[in-house]
């Protein structure tokens, strides 16, 4: 049985008194030769037991936390680099943004010259290239879990609009593509008399574009949001939808975004294996009523973070020793058990005990099949250097249709200008 904790909120605080948040400096080293490393992150990763159980193994070794909402942390991490100091010794980087740090890989310690070329195996191929520097001269991070996406989706609600329930036969409902899934839309809004069939436009229109061949940017690092098909094509289908009313219009991780679980205001949300902790989390009373089919098209990825030492670190062999044995299989997995962020090692997928497990809250949902099965399937796409920027650009031009604040065409055309200034 898969064992579920909060998952790693922007509200998140730290793991244990022991690891409270370092207020300031990187790295130090006391009179007695212990070295006190930092450790940088976007909420709660579920690092906290893997702290102490490495502590306890290097007795020389002082880890500290310290955590920052999603946006400031990349801002702050960002300055930190540009200025030279105020960098943790371990950054997390999510992996809308690694790209913006592989095309400065000078500004980060490189981990091949630490032995981690030899590792390159433990990784999803994609995952491990997502770290790499632009030139391929250096990996500048350690891939932690990956986002393979799912739909979850509310059994209950379903049933009311006289749909079907169990898992293979609502997946089968979007088997083929996106506009299927809009169709079921269609479908759920009107049986229901006008119920909200998914929570964010946003995150509708993400999970269409990380499917694509072509995202928003091509390998030449131009921004082609104008020129791609794929990115208008998704845009359109995201706004038909919208316009049908099946958009609870709400922006992620907000206190409303967060309570909309509790009360059961729409019945579908793209899933990553992260966020089925987080459901469970904000709807603790909801268990069995919520359940995981497969995503349109079958997979993609959604997140996933990756563990980088800023080149201000003064003590980078002992955090590279960290981060290689915080990112092995077996503390992947013990993350995996305590959080649900999945592995982004594929020796974990060979393992039937890990590929059996399922999810009680889940009404026992194979959450170690799907995830695994979409994990494994992804196709990689090639990251741009302001990705999340990008991305969060586009969101809010969505974000003003869904509010009437602009036709769909008038926010396309704002979201282009937007972009001509990065």
């Amino acid at each position: 049985m898969l064992k579920r904790n909060p998952f790693r909120t922007a509200l998140a605080v730290g793991t244990a008194a022991a690891l409270a948040a370092a207020g300031g400096a990187c790295s130090s080293e006391s009179e007695d030769d212990t070295v006190n490393l930092t450790v940088g992150l976007f909420g709660d990763f579920g690092f906290g037991p893997l702290y102490e159980e490495y502590m306890e193994a290097n007795p020389g070794i002082v880890i500290e936390e310290r955590i920052a909402e999603f946006a400031d942390h990349h801002t702050n991490l960002t300055t930190h680099l540009a200025t030279g100091s105020g960098a943790a010794d371990i950054e997390a980087v999510e992996v809308g943004y690694i790209s913006q740090y592989t095309a400065e890989p000078d500004r980060f310690h490189n981990l091949l010259d630490y032995g981690a070329g030899d590792l390159e195996d433990r990784w999803l191929d994609w995952k491990w290239q997502q770290g790499l520097a632009t030139d391929g001269g250096a990996q500048i991070g350690l891939g932690t879990d990956v986002g393979g996406m799912a739909m979850c989706y509310r059994r209950d609600l379903f049933e009311a609009a006289g749909l079907p329930t169990e898992r293979d036969e609502v997946s089968a409902l979007w088997a083929e593509s996106w506009e299927d899934y809009v169709e079921v839309g269609h479908d759920y809004v009107e049986a229901t008399g006008g119920e909200y069939f998914f929570e964010s436009s946003g995150n509708m229109f993400r999970a269409m574009v990380e499917q694509a061949e072509q995202g928003v940017y091509d390998r030449d690092d131009n921004i082609v949001v104008d020129s791609n098909p794929a990115v208008k094509e998704s845009w359109d289908l995201t706004v038909e939808a919208v316009e049908a009313g099946m958009s609870n219009q709400l922006e992620a991780w907000t206190p409303e975004w967060n309570a909309s679980f509790t009360e059961g205001t729409f019945a579908t949300i793209i899933c990553p294996a992260w966020m089925t902790t987080y459901i469970e989390t904000n709807a603790p009373d909801a268990a069995g009523l919520w359940d995981i089919a497969t995503v349109p098209g079958g997979a993609g990825n959604m997140g996933g973070s990756h563990l980088v030492l800023p080149a201000q670190g003064e003590h980078p062999e002992e955090a590279y020793e960290f981060i290689e044995w915080l990112t092995a299989p077996e503390q992947q997995l013990k993350v995996f058990e305590e959080t649900g962020n999945f592995p982004s090692t594929p020796e974990l997928y060979e393992d039937e005990a890990f590929t059996g497990m399922t999810a009680e809250y889940f009404n026992e949902a194979p959450v170690g099949e799907i995830f695994t099965d979409s994990a494994e399937s992804v196709e990689p796409q090639y990251q741009g250097p302001l990705q999340g920027d990008v991305l969060s650009t586009i969101g809010a031009g969505l974000g003003r249709i869904e509010e009437g604040a602009q036709s769909p065409d008038e926010a396309w055309q704002q979201v282009l200008s937007d972009l001509e200034s990065f």
